[in-house]
């Protein structure tokens, strides 16, 4: 037996001791920013990044498919519509599995994880307009959700000084199925025998290692919150509203060529199938998007790299509609998916940076991100309500670049509202 001051600390899943020196006001033990347990939860986020949002930066093909297959007949906005209602879901779904992983843990992942595989399956079997929306909007969204903010949340617990580096990393996963969902995707609708059901359940099949593996990767560091489900109290923290605001505008403008590169390739003469790879270089181009930002906000402070890209966005959705050559279009996906690439992993670094107690990261990134997400579910359909009006893509360059610019006007006014102020580096 050990003597009671000498008892070694039991390791079952690393968690974190609490001193609590006031009744509201608990000290945790240093996030480790390292090691072998911690970067196996970043690798189990990007895993589910790489099958969830991977999957939803895939849409542009499912766009254009639809429209001369299953809902040929059906405009750009209506088929829009469906991508706008999964992308807004996925973040809303956070308002809810933000404080779930907060209260519960890492368990909510491993039953959303069979849902997320069922709806797959499900979609293969679609064939009218109303059950892509239900399926591919509703299901896939919500369950998205419930995947990537609980998979957030716990790669914040583990990093502190390194936190946006980490969630570039685990973020990142989905810019690599960004890549590799397309092709594929791709190759089998277009060039294949196998059909729309086959081609989609071969997704889904591909996906049950990467999260088998995320299932027993991630887990949690700090004890569970107790306090109430949501944290009212947050919206009247000035700077935590801001960002809000700021991503809102980010996001109605971001998602205008993850949407339409594969219609506006086709658009400009390009083959389906090429201007299908056009979404896969903007999605490799978003890794390194991801990761290099991140590194950078880890030194000069997230909110001052969101601010950058979120303005160097805009300039570059202004240029959209000026791009008409194969070459153009790929520099076009190189640098629009290098800049867009910090936005969500970098939101999701600057919500974390708020909250006074760790235990409520969930919480606050999961409603912030789901407030902002209102945005794409606006966005898309105005996008493809403009090109059915307008016969082209310069008001919705106009459009969204305008959006973007606004955002980084907004988080310019965060960093103002924060303690530090403007020049600080946070």
């Amino acid at each position: 037996m050990y003597p009671p001051t000498k008892r070694p600390q039991s390791p079952r899943k690393m968690m974190a001791k609490v001193k609590v020196h006031e009744k509201d006001s608990p000290q945790f033990d240093p996030a480790p920013d390292g090691g072998f347990v911690a970067w196996m939860v970043a690798a189990g986020g990007g895993f589910v990044f790489f099958c969830g949002l991977g999957f939803a930066s895939s849409f542009g093909i499912f766009q254009q498919y639809y429209m001369v297959h299953q809902l040929k007949g059906k405009s750009e906005d209506d088929i829009a519509w469906i991508g706008s209602v999964a992308a807004f879901l996925q973040f809303a779904a956070g308002a809810v599995g933000g404080p779930l992983f907060d209260r519960y843990g890492a368990w909510i992942i491993r039953p959303t994880m069979i849902a997320y595989i069922f709806s797959l399956m499900m979609l293969s079997l679609c064939s009218k307009y109303w059950q892509f929306m239900l399926v591919h909007g509703v299901l896939i969204g919500i369950v998205m959700g419930l995947l990537m903010f609980p998979s957030m949340a716990a790669v914040t617990q583990f990093f502190d000084k390194k936190r946006a580096f980490a969630l570039g990393i685990a973020v990142s996963g989905s810019s690599i199925g960004g890549i590799v969902i397309p092709i594929v995707l791709s190759k089998m609708l277009n060039d294949s025998s196998l059909g729309f059901g086959w081609s989609v359940r071969i997704i889904a099949f591909i996906m049950l290692p990467f999260l088998a593996f995320a299932c027993i990767a991630i887990r949690t560091r700090l004890p569970p919150r107790t306090t109430n489900f949501f944290i009212v109290s947050s919206f009247k923290e000035a700077n935590y509203v801001l960002l809000i605001i700021t991503m809102f505008f980010m996001f109605l403008g971001m998602f205008t060529p993850i949407f339409f590169i594969p219609t506006y390739g086709v658009y400009r003469g390009l083959s389906a199938s090429l201007a299908s790879y056009m979404l896969a270089i903007l999605n490799a181009a978003s890794t390194f998007g991801r990761v290099i930002p991140g590194i950078l906000a880890d030194k000069f402070g997230p909110l001052n790299i969101l601010c950058i890209a979120g303005l160097a966005n805009g300039i570059v959705i202004f240029c959209m509609n000026h791009v008409e050559s194969s070459a153009g279009l790929v520099v076009f996906a190189v640098v629009f998916g290098f800049t867009s690439g910090t936005l969500v992993s970098g939101g999701a670094a600057a919500f974390s940076k708020i909250p006074k107690d760790p235990r409520d990261l969930g919480t606050y990134t999961g409603m912030g991100m789901a407030l902002s997400g209102l945005a794409s579910l606006v966005g898309p359909p105005v996008n493809g309500a403009m090109i059915d009006r307008f016969g082209g893509f310069k008001q919705v360059s106009i459009f969204s670049g305008v959006m973007c610019l606004t955002g980084g006007a907004f988080a310019l006014m965060t960093k103002a509202a924060t303690q530090k102020g403007i020049m600080s580096k946070t």
